[in-house]
């Protein structure tokens, strides 16, 4: 199948995006870390409010919504569960635009954040001026976002997408002759691209995370590691996903660790995510790939710092008051609430 796209130019604002540095890791005892994640559980309960969690946020935040019978996910599931809880109150562990969605899927309910300064490069590199700039250009096309936007760059889209269901939602509107306006990351559009066929005119947009991992840093960790099965999320460079046994979104590498064989995975996205593979399969080994080597910047380290910023005091903080509360101006909400709905039930009828 041939792909038909084309990469648009490189927004000066993606240059412009400060990367802050990782926080101090904690350094608990085993007894302090378990009053603190009780002193968290009871503070949840007190509110009447759910914890919902990222897959790449702290091993300690995706521990509380475990005990606390809330939720770890991917962005898909996180909105879903979000949307369909009875709790009033919905605390989300992730970034920004996690927050937007939650409250543009549930405008009763309060949406906290354990802190609204917990961005995504993907999201401030796609400004909304400049977005609607080049969907002016294209008014023809059909405009695909990723999830990783802004509710103002949602509001502009025909349909939201995440990597769980990318594939499949522009195999479908390839499927009716459609032309595809895709934002913001220019890996996974072009990945889609290529196995779809699609004609897609992709962002300049890319994940301070998955674009530090370097082909040549993972064939030197496969050679140190030859019986390890290489896992990769699609936001990787092409030459990242030319080495995976399996790409896919963070719900689809943490099936491929019970599905495959293997026993030693090399895995090339968010270490957070190791906290929920090794509790599925903890007899395997997962090993960080490298983000550092020829060509690599390390500006990450496989770590996203924006999902580092979710620690639990400032979630106990935030539930002290509404300082933290997810705002969403109401028709901006309503418009970019249309395109989520398609993509939920899009998903609803492929279940």
């Amino acid at each position: 199948m041939t792909a038909s796209y084309r990469i648009g130019p490189r927004p000066e604002s993606i240059d412009a995006i400060c990367v802050p540095a990782h926080p101090a890791q904690d350094t608990l005892s085993a007894e302090a870390r378990s009053a603190q994640l009780e002193e968290a559980r009871q503070m949840l309960t007190q509110r009447g409010a759910v914890l919902v969690a990222h897959y790449y946020t702290d091993p300690m935040m995706q521990e509380l919504a475990d005990l606390s019978g809330g939720f770890v996910g991917d962005s898909l599931e996180m909105a879903r569960f979000g949307a369909n809880t009875d709790a009033t109150t919905v605390v989300v562990a992730g970034v920004r635009f996690m927050g937007e969605t939650a409250k543009i899927l549930s405008p009763e309910k309060m949406i906290l954040m354990p802190t609204l300064e917990a961005e995504c490069s993907l999201d401030l590199g796609c400004p909304p001026d400049e977005f609607a700039a080049l969907r002016a250009q294209h008014p023809e096309r059909t405009v695909v976002v990723y999830a990783n936007t802004s509710a103002a760059v949602k509001a502009q889209a025909d349909w939201v997408v995440t990597s769980s269901i990318a594939v499949e939602v522009i195999s479908h509107l390839q499927a009716r002759g459609e032309s595809i306006l895709w934002a913001p990351d220019q890996h996974l559009g072009r990945y889609v691209a290529q196995k779809t066929g699609a004609d897609m005119l992709l962002w300049n947009g890319a994940c301070v995370v998955h674009e530090e991992f370097k082909a040549q840093g993972i064939e030197r960790m496969k050679a140190v590691y030859p019986e390890a099965a290489v896992l990769v999320h699609p936001e990787s460079p092409e030459a990242v996903l030319a080495l995976a046994d399996r790409v896919g979104s963070t719900t689809q590498l943490l099936k491929a660790t019970q599905e495959l064989p293997h026993e030693q995975f090399i895995v090339a996205t968010d270490r957070g995510i190791f906290y929920k593979m090794q509790q599925a399969s903890p007899h395997k080994t997962f090993i960080e790939a490298p983000t550092a080597g020829n060509g690599a910047t390390c500006r990450s380290c496989a770590h996203c710092p924006w999902m580092a910023m979710n620690k639990l005091d400032a979630l106990m903080q935030s539930l002290q008051g509404d300082e933290q509360a997810v705002q969403v101006e109401e028709s901006l909400r309503l418009k970019a609430l249309q395109p989520l709905q398609r993509m939920l039930e899009f998903t609803a009828d492929k279940r």
